[in-house]
């Protein structure tokens, strides 16, 4: 399912925003074990700035999760398991190699989240379809995430400017 089409059915709404969820859980796993995934002269370099990114940035996902799963829940649809995501993840990536790693890594993800709210906000809005939900809560829920990955891209941005 492209988002370059509209969103025109329940099942549709479902699957994309099941696919938020999913994202968000990726960001909030690797986020919160960045630091302990690091060696020990790695981790101990790292600062109290990104330490508290990394805090804030598993905290927000945490809760953008939970925002995506409550409209999924208004369409009477269920959403895969954090600890099953969290379990892909730990197999799948290996840790970062040093602070510069990290950053880059929640650089991406930050960015890789505000692209897909993006588009999935424009899809939504390009249809006319009908859903089981109000739609305006739907964008309203979307546009308010969209814009908190905006800040953690700038807010990671700002950090890695000022140790260039």
């Amino acid at each position: 399912m492209s988002l370059g089409q509209r969103v025109s059915s329940d099942h549709q709404l479902a699957r994309l925003l099941q696919i938020g969820v999913v994202l968000e859980e990726v960001v909030e796993s690797r986020a919160a074990h960045h630091l302990d995934s690091l060696p020990a002269d790695q981790r101990e370099a790292i600062d109290e700035e990104v330490r508290e990114l990394l805090a804030e940035a598993t905290e927000e996902s945490a809760d953008h999760r939970e925002r995506l799963e409550a409209l999924i829940d208004d369409l009477d649809a269920e959403t895969v398991s954090y600890e099953e995501i969290n379990a892909l993840v730990d197999a799948r990536y290996g840790p970062p190699e040093d602070t510069d790693g990290v950053l880059y890594d929640q650089l991406c993800n930050e960015e890789t989240a505000y692209k897909f709210y993006d588009d999935l906000i424009d899809a939504i809005e390009a249809s006319d379809g009908e859903f089981a939900i109000d739609r305006d809560q739907v964008l309203e829920t979307l546009v308010e995430i969209r814009e908190e990955e905006k800040e953690g891209v700038e807010d990671v941005t700002d950090i890695m400017e000022r140790r260039a």
